[in-house]
């Protein structure tokens, strides 16, 4: 039961919340309608005045569902819009905190896993793939993650598959093979084995063969290879990044694998420094525990009243207790307690 007065109380607070959220909601939607490589500097900084004056987890949840609803699309949105907000995302988790970059990642690899297990017939796939990408060119995700989406697609290998794989090899693909060239060429390989065991069918078309000669580019490090490969717009963002970054000299790049993201609220999100806990236990419930107990000969009596006068007041702590003190030495002591 709720009294009244309490009830009313809270529903005016409900109405406050909802009314901030929604003025809130408001101004981040305004500064994201405007962001151009231009005005990123003047865009961003006012994104940081918003952080400081509201709650960071408001914050989080509303910059990640308005860039989710810009981006994530059925229809193919253009790269430089891509790449522009996910600069913006990046800034912020340098100049804010992670827990920015880490709220946007962990939205889209849920979303992305989520789309990949269905049959949607848009580009949404294609445009989450993007962001993640770009979260990596942009130093905010480590590579460790790519890899895990990549060989993920590749045990898949349908045609789905084969075209992401292919927009991610185009994207970060000279990248990954900087930051670690033994698992590219392993990736490569595991490709490479999955192609010649697909059906003939999959085998001989255009877009496998592609593929493979864009792989084949990569582990040469030919870039002419790779057609409409163009690193300049990332690289004149990432020059515009630098510029805008106030370095702290800590780590900020989140090394978080694709398996640790999608089981986020079952495990916790340990790459979040302080993250509340929410969701089930991390361990198993109290009573399915089989209490370990110590299996310890008779004692005498004179011994368990020792126990009890210096508080041994469970079943684990006694016996311990009485192992030692009737133990001759350490190492009985050590037998004892192991069995």
């Amino acid at each position: 039961y709720v009294a009244p007065q309490v009830r009313k109380v809270q529903e005016t607070l409900d109405d406050k919340k909802r009314e901030e959220l929604g003025r809130l909601k408001k101004m981040v939607n305004g500064l994201i309608n405007r962001l151009s490589e231009p005005n990123l500097p003047s865009i961003s900084g006012q994104m940081e005045d918003l952080y400081m004056a509201n709650s960071r987890k408001d914050m989080n949840e509303t910059l990640t569902d308005i860039l989710m609803n810009a981006c994530v699309t059925a229809v193919a949105m253009p790269a430089r819009l891509m790449m522009e907000h996910v600069l913006l995302v990046s800034i912020l988790h340098h100049n804010v905190g992670v827990e920015v970059g880490a709220h946007f990642l962990e939205a889209v690899v849920k979303k992305f896993d989520e789309i990949s297990k269905s049959d949607a017939e848009g580009k949404e796939c294609e445009n989450l793939i993007a962001l993640i990408a770009h979260l990596y060119n942009f130093h905010v995700v480590h590579s460790l993650l790519i890899f895990d989406i990549l060989k993920k697609l590749v045990s898949a290998f349908t045609e789905k598959e084969i075209e992401l794989i292919l927009f991610l090899l185009k994207n970060v693909g000279f990248s990954l093979r900087k930051d670690d060239a033994l698992a590219l060429k392993e990736l490569i390989t595991e490709a490479q084995k999955k192609a010649n065991m697909a059906e003939k069918k999959l085998r001989d078309q255009t877009r496998v063969r592609f593929m493979l000669e864009t792989m084949l580019a990569l582990r040469n490090n030919d870039m002419r290879k790779i057609p409409g490969y163009d690193p300049e717009p990332v690289e004149k963002l990432r020059k515009l990044q630098r510029s805008l970054v106030r370095s702290s000299g800590k780590e900020t790049q989140l090394r978080v694998s694709l398996e640790s993201l999608l089981s986020a609220d079952q495990v916790g999100r340990w790459w979040i420094v302080g993250s509340s806990w929410s969701g089930t236990p991390m361990i198993n419930d109290t009573d399915k525990k089989t209490q370990q107990k110590l299996h310890v000969g008779k004692v005498s009596s004179k011994i368990m009243e020792l126990a009890r006068k210096q508080r041994m007041n469970t079943d684990v702590r006694r016996s311990i207790f009485c192992v030692l003190m009737t133990s001759e030495d350490f190492l009985d002591a050590f037998e004892k307690l192991l069995k």
